[in-house]
């Protein structure tokens, strides 16, 4: 039986090329997401063996996203698309339980190789991947990859990011406007960042929205 997978990017052309490649490989797509919100909401609708999450995508990144569907559907092995090679990425990947970090200037016939051994239980890294950050994720030796917001804090910091009010905040995230400012409140708290603009240059520094 053909692995399932669900697909997530939030440029059309890329998800329908990928989706296209992917079926010629002998994979079966079972959803398409645009952001990381509707690709958990998949995951958990599906269950699909792997989910294939772009890094970069409105709402909820692919590194939040995969933390959530690890909850919502364990079983479910998550591989992320991405640009980025920096060491800090690749360890917060790892260290958020992804199976697969493959470069996208890499060959469809890489991911398809991620995506096999992913669904197998297997770690798979772009060859590009400095094998240091490998031995410093085995030793636990290397620099802290994460902070201490939560991970709701986390997708206000995001939305916060790509310009959205606390209006449309809490209706993105169904919770009260009172509730949208008191997490906007405790993110400048523990960051110590009192304005949106510095709150913008933090998430783009962590990878959390790009430039």
């Amino acid at each position: 039986m053909s692995l399932r997978i669900v697909l997530a990017d939030d440029h059309v052309v890329v998800r329908q090329g990928l989706r296209a490649l992917l079926e010629q490989a002998g994979l079966a797509v079972v959803g398409e997401a645009a952001d990381g919100h509707e690709a958990v909401r998949l995951v958990r609708e599906h269950r699909p063996e792997v989910a294939v999450l772009d890094l970069a995508m409105p709402r909820l990144n692919g590194l939040d996203a995969a933390r959530k569907i690890i909850q919502v559907s364990p079983r479910t092995t998550t591989v992320l698309l991405t640009l980025h090679t920096e060491d800090h990425y690749v360890l917060a990947a790892l260290e958020a339980g992804v199976r697969g970090y493959v470069v996208k200037t890499q060959t469809v016939e890489e991911l398809v190789q991620a995506i096999r051994q992913a669904s197998r239980g297997a770690v798979y890294l772009s060859p590009s991947i400095s094998g240091a950050v490998v031995q410093a994720y085995l030793d636990k030796s290397g620099p802290p990859t994460d902070d201490s917001l939560t991970a709701r804090e986390r997708e206000v910091l995001q939305l916060v990011a790509e310009g959205k009010t606390t209006k449309e905040i809490a209706q993105t995230l169904s919770v009260s406007v009172k509730t949208a400012e008191t997490h906007r409140g405790r993110i400048m708290d523990k960051l110590g960042i009192h304005n949106t603009a510095g709150l913008v240059r933090y998430a783009v520094r962590r990878g959390i929205i790009q430039p």
